[in-house]
């Protein structure tokens, strides 16, 4: 368990986090997700121990990282966004020397760099110069230094940034991995890479943490009016009139391809079962009426349309931000304390 509290860190006049709070809940991936310059990565370095915070507190497992450093810090496992590797070393040598640095009881050394060695796939270029090593085996070597010791938690700063799509690939199949048996926390501003390997999404915006839930759910809360697309076999006319007949739809267009067929858009605010049934409606009314459904999809919110709402508001001044919409959005996710509530 990681517990955040009112976690805020200023340079100056400049706030890069404001107040987070969020719990983490052990044996999960955590997928934090913001745009650039949205403090994700100064959060982690607070959370690790290596920058220090203007104000709040960082448990892990019930020791402060500010308090209890050497304790806290023997559970964590960090890879920065730029590994810190010797690349004159090869990653045996690199690896011994992260274990002791760690503390890795001598006698056990051996066998710890053996493990992550065959973890990350690194049997074939142990004793090869990491500087000769590919970006993508070099990001290898990072995680393995970040899972000696066997850590409970593992935190991952852009992992797959400038990575090809094999080498994108093959680590989110390793961090898969890696959350059989650890709390592993992926920072990242790659929608699909989130979407691909994580348990709970963490949104953060202007250096406040807007969302975390589930990505399914995000989905589903932020799917306030689904689109569905059909084409039919009749005139403009024929086919609104079989519409009006159904309930459900909000708003709809229509138009005609010049072939005896029609194109229409249709916008409701049904949401899951609901939205399916909406299909089902359509499809009886159109096959009733004796006109073919040609084609027909539903669109419904993605996390790239949640990650859009949240994220590309500007920040309110102080004294609007009880009224503001970023509030208004606060309330209806229910608020970043309730995010443990997602695991239940």
């Amino acid at each position: 368990m990681i517990e955040v509290k009112h976690l805020t860190k200023k340079y100056g006049d400049f706030t890069a986090v404001s107040d987070l709070n969020f719990s983490i809940e052990t044996g999960c991936i955590y997928g934090f997700l913001g745009p650039n310059g949205a403090g994700k990565s100064t959060t982690m370095n607070i959370m690790t121990g290596c920058l220090a915070a203007t104000e709040g507190n960082v448990i892990i497992e019930g020791h402060d990282i500010f308090e209890e450093d050497m304790e806290a810090k023997k559970l964590i496992g960090y890879l920065p966004e730029l590994p810190p590797l010797y690349l004159d070393s090869t990653p045996n040598e690199y690896l011994k020397f992260v274990a002791e640095a760690k503390g890795v009881a001598k006698a056990d050394i051996p066998a710890q760099i053996d493990r992550v060695v065959e973890l990350t796939g690194l049997q074939d270029y142990r004793k090869r110069l990491i500087k000769h090593l590919s970006k993508g085996y070099r990001q290898r070597v990072g995680i393995a230094q970040a899972i000696l010791g066997n850590p409970s938690v593992i935190i991952l700063d852009e992992p797959t940034v400038g990575l090809d799509p094999m080498q994108i690939i093959e680590i989110r199949d390793l961090i898969k991995k890696l959350g059989e048996d650890h709390t592993v926390i992926l920072s990242s501003h790659i929608l699909s890479e989130v979407q691909a390997v994580c348990d709970t999404v963490m949104i953060i915006s202007h250096g406040k943490l807007v969302a975390c839930d589930k990505p399914e759910n995000l989905e589903k809360l932020f799917a306030d009016a689904n689109t569905v697309e059909l084409t039919v076999e009749a005139g403009v006319q024929e086919a609104e009139a079989v519409i009006a007949s159904v309930e459900g739809i909000t708003s709809s267009s229509s138009e005609a391809d010049g072939e005896g067929r029609t194109r229409l858009v249709l916008r409701t605010e049904l949401k899951d079962e609901g939205d399916d049934q909406l299909c089902r409606d359509l499809f009886f009314a159109f096959a009733k009426a004796g006109k073919a459904i040609l084609q027909m999809t539903s669109a419904k919110a993605s996390l790239e349309d949640v990650f859009i709402e949240l994220t590309t508001k500007p920040e309110a001044p102080a004294e609007e931000k009880a009224g503001s919409e970023a509030a208004a959005i606060a309330d209806k996710l229910a608020g970043p304390a309730e995010a443990k509530e997602a695991h239940n």
